[in-house]
């Protein structure tokens, strides 16, 4: 550690508040599925705001591991060195919300001590039985590093084949059976808007152990996505089965349901509405990739999403629908990776229903075997059958059925199934003063994002924060009317608000008043402000439409009005319309946006696009008193 503290400070980016000095990570393996693990992590504290990476931390499983040394350091930029060792060690859950984890997290935190200049570091040992055969490490988070190291030590005959994501592939140093990947001098990502997390930008590696020939090894392989789709398939194939309660409520659900869809719904319904609480056991062999028994949940009336996945498809089993569990990893579609078949690409579990002809929905896709498969999450109460939550569209999920399953994309809805349509009707004095009547209609993921504001928020809440909404767009405003309307089951949400803006349009000498057609703007577009880029920009589905009429005051005319524009591109369309007619403003605008990943090569496009777009809605309407 005081090798890397010595390293000569190096120029970052302002916005870097630390730089890794040193991150190693070694792994030996033992034939009989037992792993230690050494960490090694120097930071240099560039600023204040830096001092939260002057942490450690190590994580384990209570049932087949343990932490056999953890501790750390800081060297002040005075010289003067800080040992912290098991006193000031604590160990936390993993995961807050679980009823019972074996997975465990113990941590020493040094930001209260830590200062610009200072260095903090940590060691920790540890060990673990596994039946994976799989290592993954990231080199770097966001933060600049200087080295980043991963080492892997297997026993006598074993081989290493890794897979490099997000960098050119790196080459391992091979001494044996020990294998060493290096990166160095790796650069501060910078967050962009509308930009790939950083687990697509940060070079990632992925290993696959791979035992001599005829060796028989307690470690699972896996060769192909086949492979994982059949282990997945056999850890949920006993927990499925119904019990004659369980059949009984999922007939006494469909009792009045007409089509298949319309059973697919009332079950889906169902188990959204069963507690989410998550009990991991027995992970380190497969069990946190296990449900329990659908029996189970189903009595209990609780569990976490692999169990209300089984669930659902334990009730669709019992009226006569087929399902398969599908693996998934929620809150980035880009993340998972068809070059490298294992179960650790994935965090959730959702379900693919087979359905006939007869069902449509934007959420249906088409296998080569399994034939029409509606895709659902179980897991999101705000998202209903025939929607999917947009962090999870268009990603790769595997299907787990033990002979057919397979690596698929997920379906991706049609901008116009996500759209915002919102009506404005307003007076404008001639003093400058509007008073406005706001009505809005979201539909899918739109009214999604909506209905997620409303159900986290009390009555009084929700105002505050529609009226946050309208000052931040119309400074000055009072709220009259507040009144949302929540169609869950139909994935609609309607709001009407009425409010009054004193001074909206600038009056000049009383003779010209100066305002832009549209009060409230838009909603979530990238503002890409910056002329040259370094990631990718990431667009999602949606589309939003507005007309607005606005009673002009008398005496006034048009003095100044902006000239209609309709925009095109790969991505994306745009039109806006201003008209003055019978003593009303009538302005129109409309955005449809395409789920895609525009290059930096195309970087001016997109910018130009979304920099027309700001220019129009900002360009001003003049109104000079006759």
């Amino acid at each position: 550690m005081k090798q890397a503290a010595a390293t000569p400070p190096a120029t970052y980016p302002q916005e870097a508040k630390a730089v890794v000095l040193h991150k190693e990570q070694r792994i030996t393996v033992e034939e009989d599925g037992r792993i230690t693990e050494t960490t090694f992590r120097a930071v240099r504290i560039l600023s204040r705001e830096g001092r939260r990476e002057a942490h450690a931390l190590v994580g384990y499983n209570t049932e087949s591991g343990k932490v056999k040394e953890l501790k750390a350091w800081l060297i002040r930029s005075t010289g003067e060195v800080k040992a912290y060792g098991k006193q000031q060690t604590m160990e936390i859950a993993e995961v807050d919300n679980d009823i019972y984890n074996e997975h465990k997290v113990r941590v020493i935190e040094a930001a209260d001590d830590a200062e610009a200049g200072s260095v903090f570091g940590f060691e920790s040992v540890s060990e673990e039985r596994t039946v994976f055969s799989q290592q993954a490490f990231s080199f770097q988070a966001q933060n600049p590093v200087a080295l980043s190291r991963f080492v892997l030590n297997l026993p006598a005959g074993w081989r290493a084949e890794g897979v490099t994501f997000n960098h050119a592939k790196i080459e391992p140093t091979v001494n044996g059976t020990s294998y060493t990947w290096e990166l160095r001098d790796l650069p501060y990502l910078e967050d962009e808007p509308a930009s790939p997390s950083f687990s697509n930008l940060a070079p990632r590696l992925v290993v696959n152990l791979i035992p001599p020939t005829g060796k028989a090894t307690p470690l699972r392989t896996f060769a192909t996505w086949q492979d994982v789709a059949r282990y997945s398939s056999e850890l949920h194939a006993t927990q499925v089965t119904p019990n004659e309660a369980l059949i009984a409520k999922a007939r006494e659900l469909t009792a009045t349901a007409k089509t298949e869809y319309e059973k697919i719904k009332v079950i889906g319904k169902y188990a959204q509405s069963v507690n989410y609480i998550s009990i991991n056991i027995d992970t380190s062999r497969g069990g946190g990739y296990r449900p329990h028994t659908a029996i189970d949940v189903f009595a209990k009336n609780y569990g976490d999403c692999k169990d209300k996945a089984n669930l659902m498809r334990a009730m669709l089993k019992a009226v006569g629908i087929e399902a398969h569990p599908v693996a998934i990893f929620s809150g980035d579609p880009t993340y998972v990776r068809q070059e490298w078949p294992s179960p650790h690409q994935f965090n959730h579990c959702i379900i693919a229903v087979k359905v006939s002809d007869a069902t449509e929905a934007a959420t249906v896709i088409k296998h080569p075997t399994l034939g029409r498969l509606l895709i659902f999450d179980p897991t999101d109460e705000n998202t209903q059958v025939g929607d999917l939550p947009d962090h999870e569209q268009g990603s790769w999920a595997l299907i787990c059925s033990a002979e057919n399953g397979d690596l698929v994309k997920m379906p991706v809805t049609p901008p116009e199934a996500n759209q915002l349509e919102r009506t404005i009707e307003g007076t404008l004095d001639i003093e400058g003063n509007l008073s406005v009547t706001l009505k809005e209609n979201s539909t899918g993921q739109s009214a999604v994002t909506e209905r997620r504001y409303f159900k986290k928020a009390s009555q009084s809440e929700y105002v505050k924060l529609t009226e946050r909404w309208i000052a931040r767009n119309a400074p000055g405003s009072t709220i009259g009317k507040v009144a949302p309307a929540d169609d869950a089951a139909a994935s609609k949400f309607a709001l009407e608000v009425e409010f009054k803006t004193p001074g909206y349009a600038k009056s000049m000498r009383g003779r010209l008043l100066m305002f832009k057609a549209a009060p409230i703007s838009r909603g979530e577009t990238p503002y890409l402000a910056k002329e040259t880029r370094k990631h990718p920009v990431v667009l999602e589905s949606q589309a939003f439409k507005e007309t607005t009429r606005i009673k002009l005051p008398e005496g006034f005319e048009p003095d100044e009005m902006p000239d209609s524009i309709e925009l095109s591109e790969s991505f994306g369309k745009y039109a806006a319309s201003w008209e003055i007619k019978d003593g009303y403003l009538h302005f129109k605008r409309a955005l449809v946006l395409q789920a895609a990943t525009i290059p930096v090569a195309d970087y001016a496009k997109v910018r130009g696009f979304f920099g027309r777009v700001l220019g129009a809605e900002n360009a001003p309407v003049v109104l000079a008193k006759k």
